[in-house]
């Protein structure tokens, strides 16, 4: 019999050491073909699948999903081995193994039970039978418990019945007080009387990429002079150019025209004004950068992610959206790479798809500057002496004051309004 083949976790980038297990895509007692997804792992950066080495029976899973591990540790063995009709191993599953548990299936149970729902089922008196599994191949998460414990309805409340008297009990034969009788006091009203009964509590470890999050923000906040300004913008006119031209646009280049590349390609002409904000501390130096490596924050699936777009000032409008488009994808399915990730020289963040009216994002180390975009709202605005209702959106731009004056900060902002409310200047280098 052939020598099991480990599982090691591999070197995913330059001085990352710790990953942490995001989703076994292969349950033990599965057989995989060599090059197939195994597992996916989170870095501090991005989510990387690590393929199967070798073709066989995956076995002896010892990272089960959300811990964590070293580069070069053993996660798992796989037993070499043809591939069996079914694509399953003759070798019955163990309980609990990979950190799920197996079930038998009757059409309605999960085949298997995640760490995490198999910790509420046995807190909540539940079987795996009971809740519909949503998860691939039939797994129970534990979103499906969740989900099912909120959904279910209330067991009916019970009231203890008043005590009868018994008919062959005693009548007493003491005499009567005369004392008055005691009032009876109603019981104490609380603001926790209609709490619901279920208040359980999940802990769980926190993602890499969120330590990650976490690290860098309280690293800006703690080594940067932040401060914020803002501005309004007239969205008018660029609402005016996609309604005409987004059919022949997106006809002609395949991709919706949006408003992030305008702002993008506003930002770079801010940038070449203003190099101060595309610059960073380095030491005791200032690095100015005659290039513009713009980061777009991106909502993915494991949270908010910002990966850079190279060389926009290269860029045409489609090659914007495209690059967007595409990070977005990516993001939504845990695919982008670390290297999407690093070396942007400047960062926008619109929260405004999500409803946000004014916010003062925090500048992403070591750059200087983050542009915040915010939702379009039909204002009054004075134009000309008259008022109008116009789509206004407000812009913040949050920056290192150590190294941009306000001065420079105020001048860049107007510069991203008037290049939105006049955008001929984009192509006119006005």
């Amino acid at each position: 019999m052939s020598a099991p083949v480990n599982v090691e976790v591999p070197t995913v980038g330059e001085s990352i050491s710790e990953v942490q297990i995001g989703q076994w895509l292969k349950a033990e007692g599965d057989w995989v073909a060599s090059g197939e997804d195994l597992v996916e792992i989170e870095t501090e950066k991005a989510s990387v699948q690590i393929p199967a080495p070798a073709s066989g029976i995956l076995e002896g899973i010892l990272k089960p999903n959300e811990e964590f591990a070293s580069v070069g540790d053993v996660i798992a063995t796989i037993r070499p081995a043809e591939k069996p009709a079914g694509g399953k191993s003759d070798k019955p599953v163990r309980d609990g193994a990979a950190g799920e548990s197996k079930q038998n299936t009757d059409g309605s149970s999960a085949e298997f039970v995640m760490p995490a729902a198999q910790r509420l089922l046995e807190e909540h008196g539940l079987s795996a039978a009971q809740v519909p599994a949503t998860g691939p191949g039939g797994r129970l998460l534990k979103e499906d418990v969740l989900a099912f414990v909120r959904d279910r309805p209330s067991a009916p409340s019970t009231t203890s019945p008043t005590p009868q008297t018994s008919p062959t009990s005693k009548t007493s034969t003491s005499k009567p007080s005369t004392l008055a009788p005691t009032p009876r006091r109603s019981p104490p009203t609380s603001l926790m009387t209609d709490a619901p009964a279920h208040r359980a509590e999940e802990v769980k470890p926190m993602s890499m990429l969120r330590r990650t999050i976490a690290a860098r923000l309280v690293q800006a906040q703690q080594t940067a002079a932040l401060l914020t300004t803002f501005n309004e913008v007239d969205m008018g006119p660029v609402m005016e150019i996609r309604k005409k031209y987004k059919d022949r646009f997106a006809e002609r280049h395949g991709v919706k025209l949006g408003f992030m590349s305008f702002f993008a390609k506003a930002a770079v002409e801010a940038l070449r004004r203003f190099p101060a904000v595309n610059a960073e501390i380095r030491d005791d130096d200032i690095v100015y950068r005659h290039y513009q490596d713009i980061g777009i924050a991106i909502g993915g699936g494991k949270g908010l992610v910002v990966p850079v777009l190279r060389n926009v000032e290269n860029m045409s409008f489609a090659d914007v959206e495209s690059a967007i488009g595409e990070f977005a994808k990516q993001a939504a399915e845990n695919r982008l790479q670390p290297a999407d990730l690093i070396g942007g020289t400047f960062t926008i963040s619109n929260g405004g798809i999500y409803g946000s009216m004014l916010s003062t994002p925090i500048v992403n180390p070591p750059q200087s500057g983050i542009l915040g975009l915010h939702a379009i709202q039909d204002r009054p605005m004075a134009v000309e002496s008259k008022v109008e209702i116009r789509p206004i959106m407000y812009v913040a731009l949050t920056y290192d004051h150590r190294i941009v004056d306000g001065r420079e900060a105020v001048g860049f902002l107007k510069t991203i309004k008037d290049v939105i409310e006049d955008p001929a200047r984009l192509f006119l280098e006005l």
